[in-house]
């Protein structure tokens, strides 16, 4: 169980401290912005963003930010300069902080019903509820009215739930809202992708909210700290519990002035 209190801080923040490879992964919505009803202004907490800008400059740390959304959402509500390394679609897309992307292609049945999933969905679901990205396609009630929101659920599962019963799509609930999405990647994908390419002396850290980031959570176990950032607690696999956005600036503080070699958490 995940908690403020327990955790030595001060011997992690010593072997951040002497350690040659550091290695920072952050979920995007709910960990480093708030949720939003417009999508498109789930813009960083303010506490964060100077944080995070010194960081994403850092030559010390790599800084990644591993996400559900896209890489053209991540890039453009980022708006770091310079960009950080960027995992996108649950691992599906990588953009390297070199600006280099890709990531591995969708088959051709993974495809094709997804194109169906996405025609179903439209046949019901207002537009501006439907997000289409390159892996899935999400469906977003929040701001909906709780009676509204079960008739959606209902009508997705149903329109969706026949297409997921193969191996090729996971139905998967997130914090409001369904997802229809590719299988066989998700963030402990990315997780796992980004550990092998670690020394085994790096001090590493993954922070999340969302169910999504349970994966990433396993992934990173006996490798580094996993840290459940959200303004609430909720069960988790997590090693640590931060109140965001509070909490979860004193920790990113406290790996950047760190990271300048200028001391730790206090």
């Amino acid at each position: 169980m995940a908690t403020t209190t327990g955790f030595a801080w001060t011997p992690f923040f010593r072997a951040l401290a002497a350690a040659r490879e550091r290695v920072l992964m952050l979920d995007y919505d709910g960990t480093l912005a708030p949720f939003r009803v417009d999508r498109d202004k789930a813009r960083i907490y303010p506490e964060l963003r100077p944080i995070l800008s010194r960081l994403a400059r850092s030559s010390k740390t790599r800084l990644i930010i591993i996400s559900g959304r896209s890489l053209a959402d991540l890039g453009r509500l980022l708006d770091l300069d310079p960009l950080p390394e960027l995992w996108g679609s649950h691992g599906w897309e990588r953009r390297t902080a070199d600006g280099i992307s890709g990531g591995p292609p969708l088959d051709a049945v993974t495809r094709d019903r997804l194109a169906t999933a996405l025609a179903r969905v439209r046949a019901f679901a207002p537009p501006e509820c439907c997000e289409v990205k390159p892996a899935g396609i999400a469906l977003h009630w929040r701001g909906l009215a709780a009676g509204q929101v079960e008739v959606l659920r209902r009508r997705v599962e149903d329109a969706w739930g026949p297409l997921a019963e193969g191996a090729e799509l996971l139905l998967q609930e997130f914090d409001g809202g369904l997802e229809l999405r590719a299988a066989g990647r998700d963030k402990g994908s990315a997780v796992r992708d980004v550990l092998e390419e670690t020394g085994a002396g790096a001090v590493v850290a993954y922070a999340g909210d969302d169910r999504t980031d349970e994966d990433a959570f396993a992934a990173i176990e006996g490798r580094g700290l996993s840290i459940l950032a959200r303004p609430t607690y909720r069960d988790t696999r997590a090693d640590v519990w931060l109140r965001t956005p509070e909490e979860l600036a004193r920790f990113l503080s406290a790996w950047q002035v760190t990271d300048e070699q200028k001391g730790g958490l206090r």
